[in-house]
């Protein structure tokens, strides 16, 4: 394997440019599970790359609880620096694991307090609450996928606007938006080279939401006017685990885009434009990774199969 197998690691700074031209130039909904796959399929490898390195680095440390001869010569020489990079490879390996729990458990706990929260309310597709603070959100999950929105803000939207923001929040759930978020996190958490495309994902995903509500209108302007005045009230929606009208990011991008002509829908960009280009960069970073993980899983089955008798 030599340094084959620690490839998975940095392999996820191909996809830094195909991040930034897929918000310009895709279809939101395309360049959201472009990005979506591609940031879990090289987290997913990286992980792999950490496990096996680690397992390696580490067989022929006293009181370890791997059998004897997992320490064979023939298993160190796999891995390059071996006992140094093994090393390194526990709180590498460790950190990630804790982290996406934390991300996980913290997920979960703020949808549970969410849906108890409107347990009292009628049991329908939205829930108006009485706050004077302006926010709205989709809340999936619990016996139905809910559409959440305080009074403060209904008051400062005007009906064609109140139509684009409930829209809005509709095609977060219908697209299930908060997996693509999710994923990207937790991907971002394995390996920090991903954390561009988590920022894409966040931007594509809100402009995915912001195209239906357009087409759901008919009018992309009356969705620009709604997303700009959501965004200069409201405040204290819990945007890290659920999508919203106004959620943190390039709004000024986002009017912008809804201004213009709607996007081309097409699946996957021409290898011949510089977003094509960059997307099967991406594409070809993204199959090394996982074929770097597959040979070193591979590898390591056979070497450890060899030195250990069953």
């Amino acid at each position: 394997m030599g340094f084959f197998v620690l490839l998975p690691l940095v392999l996820p700074l191909t996809a830094w440019p195909v991040a930034r031209l897929a918000e310009q130039h895709l279809h939101p909904r395309t360049a959201t599970r472009l990005l979506s796959a591609v940031a879990a399929v090289m987290a997913l490898c990286s992980t792999v790359c950490l496990a096996l390195v680690m397992v390696v680095g580490t067989a022929q440390l006293p009181g370890n609880p791997l059998p004897d001869a997992w320490s064979d010569p023939e298993v160190r020489a796999a891995v390059p620096h071996d006992e140094i990079i093994g090393r390194a490879a526990i709180p590498a390996l460790c950190a990630v694991v804790a982290a996406s729990a934390r991300a996980l458990w913290r997920h979960g706990r703020v949808r549970r307090r969410a849906h108890r929260a409107l347990a009292g309310l009628p049991g329908r597709e939205v829930a108006v609450l009485p706050d004077a603070t302006p926010y709205a959100y989709a809340l999936p999950g619990g016996e139905r996928d809910r559409v959440v929105v305080s009074t403060g803000l209904l008051g400062l939207l005007r009906p064609g606007e109140r139509r684009a923001l409930f829209a809005h929040e509709r095609a977060h759930l219908a697209a299930r938006h908060h997996r693509f978020l999710l994923t990207v996190r937790l991907a971002a958490l394995a390996n920090p080279f991903l954390r561009p495309l988590r920022t894409a994902v966040a931007y594509t995903a809100e402009r995915w939401a912001d195209e239906e509500a357009a087409r759901t209108v008919g009018d992309r302007r009356v969705v620009a006017v709604a997303i700009g005045r959501a965004a200069l009230v409201s405040r204290g929606a819990p945007h890290a685990v659920f999508a919203g009208l106004a959620a943190p990011g390039p709004v000024p991008r986002r009017v912008a885009a809804l201004l213009g002509p709607a996007p081309a829908v097409r699946s996957w960009p021409s290898v011949f434009t510089s977003v094509g280009l960059a997307a099967w960069a991406a594409a070809a970073g993204t199959a090394v990774s996982a074929m770097s993980s597959a040979n070193s899983a591979v590898t390591m089955f056979l070497i450890l199969r060899a030195a250990t008798p069953l």
